[in-house]
């Protein structure tokens, strides 16, 4: 798979320094029933890599010393990883909110009907990945017969009170190379279509660039796309977004424990700077969070490089969807 990672160190992209830490995103494995072409872990059937237990018990300590207040639990399909109930149910029992990025396909598989019921116990917020409401572009992005499997999901979940009583968001990834349009249309859009065809309700549309990264920046490579999508990326910065990209609040922890600034730097292996004298990535040795349990954050800088414009292009994009209610 051709590599963007070298192509994205020097960088121009304005320096970030963190804020007071309350989200802790970990990935509990790259294991995944599906291979979506947008997806920037790489996930799939094939992969084996999954967190420990005693991996496990170190964020569940870190979350108790430094007060952490949500849990955003992603992958592969987090739910494959066998603590993972036990991660939910321990966080929660410290009222913390869990949010779990879900593919919807996964609560369908056989040995994993139950999730759905387990999340609606826990009061577990979901994030559920629906790159489009029309069949032809879902199944084109992530496999033959996904739409129809997600639509099935997502009324076990609406029968279950998500959408209502529990939160329930979608996520919407661009088809291509291509920024998202505005997040409260697109929103519009999904709600009348899905209700409308198949009785379905959620309460919020998030928006999300695509990072030229892992697989999708190996097809831009493949294209001749890249210098053509960084162009489009750098044309739409808008500073006003950086104040509110999500790895000042945020730290990402991989499925062995070790600790990147985001989800899209611990892709790349771009650890923190926490303790290192120089600024330069490569080369730099990798925090654990065991390191980290009674350290601050706060002040530290944040490593940036050229796929931080994706965050700051347009609206903005972040795990929360778009950072600014119109485009710049």
């Amino acid at each position: 798979m051709l590599d963007t990672e070298p192509l994205l160190q020097n960088t121009d992209f304005p320096p970030i320094k963190r804020a007071a830490l309350d989200t802790l995103q970990v990935n509990l494995g790259y294991l995944c029933n599906l291979s979506c072409t947008h997806c920037h872990v790489n996930a799939g059937p094939k992969r084996t890599e999954l967190m420990e237990k005693d991996t496990v018990d170190q964020l569940l300590d870190f979350i108790g010393q430094q007060g952490i207040s949500c849990l955003d639990l992603t992958g592969g399909a987090p739910e494959m990883n066998p603590h993972f109930d036990y991660l939910v149910i321990e966080a929660r029992k410290r009222n913390v909110r869990v949010i779990d990025r879900c593919n919807l396909t996964i609560l369908l598989e056989p040995g994993f009907e139950d999730v759905a019921d387990f999340l609606a116990a826990q009061k577990v917020e979901i994030s559920a990945s629906l790159p489009c409401y029309e069949e032809a572009n879902v199944n084109e992005q992530r496999g033959k017969g996904v739409y129809q499997q997600s639509i099935e999901a997502l009324q076990k979940l609406n029968a279950l009170g998500y959408g209502t009583e529990l939160p329930l968001d979608l996520v919407y990834n661009p088809n291509g190379d291509f920024l998202p349009p505005p997040q409260e249309i697109l929103e519009a859009d999904y709600k009348r279509e899905l209700n409308e065809k198949h009785g379905i309700v959620f309460n919020r549309l998030l928006t999300i660039t695509n990072m030229p990264i892992s697989r999708f920046g190996s097809m831009l490579l493949s294209k001749n796309k890249y210098e053509d999508y960084m162009e489009l990326l750098k044309n739409s910065f808008a500073a006003a977004n950086v104040p509110g990209v999500m790895c000042r609040s945020l730290i990402s922890v991989d499925w062995q424990g070790y600790v990147y600034d985001c989800d899209f730097n611990q892709m790349l292996d771009w650890p923190l700077l926490w303790r290192q004298s120089s600024s330069a990535v490569i080369g730099r040795d990798r925090t654990h969070i065991g390191e980290l349990i009674d350290k601050s954050l706060e002040g530290e800088p944040v490593v940036v490089g050229d796929h931080c414009y994706g965050c700051t292009a347009g609206q903005g994009s972040s795990c929360g969807g778009a950072l600014n209610g119109e485009l710049n």
